[in-house]
């Protein structure tokens, strides 16, 4: 629970740098655990916004031009893969520490937070099929979360 916290406590401070609103569902019961949102009007729409599911993991590291990620079952693939949804859906996975006293540091030049969060969509993936274990994603590491990288998922959904 702890290491979860974390990540979205990561993300929640990249959009407060990026100038966005977050927002958390009391329950997680449709695959999203937060739902980011720029306020104010766009060309198309108003407050564009985003929604997301948070993972973290202390054993994954990239490899390859890639971060494989093994922490979603069928059912949570299944909440996020594939076109229909109104709002566009986000899988984040933020890697950490194996120890959580490292998840960050502060020192007279500001605070540090470990290690780094990575973004994919999964709109182009089909559900897998009912009752499977485990789904495994495939992230390109170009797809670090920054400030600016997030604040454009928000805009493109405008």
């Amino acid at each position: 629970m702890h290491q979860g916290q974390f990540g979205e406590d990561y993300v929640r401070v990249l959009a407060s740098a990026a100038g966005l609103v977050v927002s958390s569902y009391n329950l997680d019961i449709d695959g999203v655990d937060l739902q980011i949102c720029r306020p104010g009007p766009f060309p198309s729409v108003r407050s564009p916004r985003i929604e997301v599911q948070v993972k973290t993991t202390s054993r994954s590291r990239p490899d390859g031009g890639v971060l494989t990620f093994d922490g979603l079952n069928g059912t949570q693939f299944n909440k996020l893969a594939g076109p229909g949804f109104m709002v566009p859906r986000y899988l984040f996975v933020v890697t950490v520490p194996p120890d959580a006293a490292k998840y960050a540091d502060l020192s007279p030049r500001g605070l540090l937070l470990r290690h780094i969060g990575y973004f994919a969509s999964l709109r182009d993936l089909p559900p897998v099929p009912a009752g499977r274990t485990r789904a495994r994603v495939t992230v390109p590491t170009a797809n670090v979360l920054t400030v600016a990288r997030l604040r454009a998922l928000v805009e493109a959904a405008a």
